[in-house]
């Protein structure tokens, strides 16, 4: 799927201070001593939606992306300064689930996160809606099933966050609704199933969009009916927070 055209963030809170060039490099964090329950990386994985255009590169401007995973991490840095938090970006327009286990080891497993957040599922909807049946649901559940097995066995503190996939009824979403819903449905039961098997903290996107819908418009909260507008990353990065922030993972 296309890259979609990103609006710039016009409300999203500052990064805080200088933090170091490290914290954005794709080399691994190097092996610290951590006390009981002190969190310093997470981790932002997942397609466009997460990739925000982001730089690859160093620069403080752009390395975040412009979305939700900027408005969060903005925060996070801002109130947690003690902490010293690492946050990264790894998101790439177009993946699939599929893709994701192609570049697993480099852009997740290396970096050593103590919280991974997974927004994934949306390309491999409209895959198999336009015809490429070897990314069905089943294919889908099962791939994402064995990252996850993997990712537990390499990294067996971390804390997963599973973020539940999305559309509205816009573009050529809605144009095709019956077959988007249908699809992206069992898609979603799959990630909360996964979310229940290994323990992760559910984010449940589609209802936080459908419950917005009585405040706006769809193509107010999802200008094509895939990628959010900026006031639909606000959303989001409000129900991240109140997600991770409920089950007392930054405590």
């Amino acid at each position: 799927m296309p890259r979609g055209h990103f609006i710039k963030q016009i409300s999203a809170l500052g990064l805080a201070g200088s933090l170091p060039k490290l914290l954005q490099t794709a080399s691994a964090p190097k092996n610290e001593t951590k006390k009981p329950g002190q969190t310093n990386t997470i981790l932002f994985q997942g397609d466009s939606i997460t990739d925000g255009n982001r730089s690859r590169n160093s620069d403080w401007n752009h390395v975040m992306g412009h979305g939700y995973q900027y408005i969060i991490a903005s925060k996070l840095w801002y109130e947690l300064p003690g902490k010293k938090l690492k946050i990264f970006n790894r998101g790439i327009s177009g993946n699939t689930v599929m893709d994701l286990t192609a570049r697993w080891k480099e852009d997740t497993l290396l970096l050593k996160p103590d919280l991974l957040s997974i927004l994934i599922g949306v390309n491999d909807t409209e895959a198999f809606i336009r015809g490429n049946e070897n990314l069905s649901v089943e294919h889908y559940q099962k791939t994402y099933d064995e990252l996850l097995q993997n990712t537990r066995h390499q990294l067996p503190g971390i804390q997963l966050v599973l973020c539940e996939p999305f559309i509205l009824p816009v573009g050529r979403v809605k144009e095709n609704i019956d077959n988007y819903e249908k699809e992206i449905k069992l898609r979603q039961q799959a990630v909360k199933d996964l979310a229940g098997k290994y323990k992760a903290i559910f984010v449940p996107f589609q209802a936080a969009f459908n419950k917005a819908l009585q405040k706006a418009p769809p193509e107010y909260w999802i200008w094509d009916g895939i990628h959010p507008m900026p006031a639909g990353h606000q959303l989001m990065a409000i129900e991240w927070l109140k997600q991770v922030t409920e089950s007392g993972f930054f405590k």
